[in-house]
């Protein structure tokens, strides 16, 4: 799982860089398909690996609110902050959850560890590929989402 990670981060990271070319209104500009605009997308990432993270830790969720990371610069630091924890847990205690029964605070369904870490990386991959077409649809190229070729260390 930790490959997929450190896959999901760099290309992140990449997509963040990506942005920088755009402007503030082509950010947050409504796009067709997705949760929102691209700038409130990659928010929505970083708050739900989070909550589904603290989820899975027992802890409450920390609702962030958008209004409170409403430029890029924001949602870069809030995602490198959260990383940080996140990378500690998933290092150190994930290994011991995987069959772990999870019962978060927003859903009545119980789910394994297993199941929601899959989920939470199949969940940013899905918005990776709605910033490709977005990409497109904006005359620019995408980010490319190659899995072989990159430095996948933890």
């Amino acid at each position: 799982m930790k490959k997929f990670f450190t896959y999901n981060w760099q290309v992140r990271d990449e997509w963040f860089q990506w942005c920088q070319q755009l402007t503030h209104s082509q950010l947050v500009k409504e796009m067709d398909g997705g949760a929102g605009s691209i700038l409130y997308t990659l928010f929505h990432i970083v708050e739900v690996e989070n909550s589904w993270i603290r989820g899975i830790q027992g802890k409450e969720d920390s609702m962030y609110s958008f209004e409170d990371y409403a430029t890029l610069e924001q949602v870069v630091s809030l995602s490198n902050r959260l990383r940080e924890d996140h990378k500690r847990f998933i290092d150190i205690e994930l290994p011991d959850l995987k069959e772990k029964i999870i019962k978060v605070t927003w859903d009545t369904i119980a789910y394994t560890c297993d199941d929601i870490i899959h989920h939470i990386i199949i969940h940013e991959i899905h918005h990776i590929g709605q910033f490709s077409i977005w990409a497109r649809q904006l005359d620019f190229s995408p980010v490319p989402a190659h899995f072989v070729g990159r430095d996948l260390s933890f």
